[in-house]
């Protein structure tokens, strides 16, 4: 098989619009891995946002590998060891912090537990803490009173608030942190070196598994890395226009069975 590891996106490349997993392209990544095909779910999500998705697809029973917060934590999903792990410092978490509490975005920061914030009430807080299985912490000073190092920071607002405050967010922090949009509401900011592609270069480094043996799969600008990175990048029938610019193909989209309809065409 030309192809040894195939890595996905979750939400818009395999979550359907109505954030599942349709049966067909569920069997379709059992029977992958059940022929010694490696699966990695890479996502901005947190590692308890992927739990669930990995144990629907049996990633556990086959070294399977979670790819959480855009590469900055890759887990074996068998031995649950972490194989890799890029943290903020605290210090540029908290100066971050101090800049984004005087513009119109929410900080959403997890230490893997919680969701900890200063605002309970602030833009898809609540919403994210349902969406990935997390609790919540209220403290009275985010910034000050941050006692961990995150692997990212997640800055969400409307997409109408968010977009035209991005230079904004950036300016002050460039060469130190990297963003990446992952929806048109949530900018991610994370280590300059940290991407779905850095993460995913490390786990193959240790398999002996070279780019060209990597299929990915993704539908937004967070996933250009992985893309690129990939020996057959594939952009979602639903994917941004970035991507598809950026892919060596273009699949259905992900309310069509895209990634199963991908899958029977290389591996049969």
């Amino acid at each position: 098989m030309p192809y040894k590891l195939v890595a996905l996106d979750i939400d818009g490349t395999l979550y359907n619009s109505d954030k599942a997993i349709s049966p067909r392209t569920r069997q379709a990544l059992i029977d992958l891995q059940q022929r010694g095909v490696i699966v990695a779910l890479a996502s901005g999500r947190p590692v308890s946002g992927i739990e669930p998705i990995a144990e629907a697809l049996d990633l556990e029973k086959h070294h399977g590998l979670i790819v959480a917060y855009n590469g900055g934590r890759v887990i074996d999903a068998t031995s649950r060891t972490v194989l890799y792990e890029q943290t903020l410092p605290l210090d540029l978490s908290k100066r971050l912090l101090r800049h984004l509490a005087a513009l119109p975005v929410t900080p959403i920061v997890d230490d893997g537990r919680d969701i900890v914030t200063d605002n309970p009430d602030g833009f898809h807080i609540r919403f994210e803490c349902a969406m990935v299985n997390l609790g919540l912490r209220v403290v009275g000073n985010l910034a000050e009173d941050l006692d961990f190092e995150p692997v990212k920071i997640l800055i969400a607002a409307p997409a109408e608030v968010l977009g035209p405050t991005i230079p904004a967010i950036e300016a002050p922090f460039a060469g130190e942190l990297g963003f990446v949009l992952s929806t048109p509401y949530y900018l991610e900011a994370l280590l300059p070196e940290v991407s779905k592609a850095d993460g995913l270069k490390v786990v193959c480094d240790r398999l002996g598994i070279a780019p060209s043996e990597v299929m990915a799969f993704g539908d937004a600008p967070n996933d250009l890395t992985m893309i690129e990175f990939a020996g057959l990048g594939v952009a979602m029938g639903n994917a941004c226009p970035e991507l598809k610019a950026a892919a060596n193909t273009v699949t259905l989209t992900n309310d069509d069975d895209g990634i199963a309809h991908m899958l029977a065409q290389h591996f049969g």
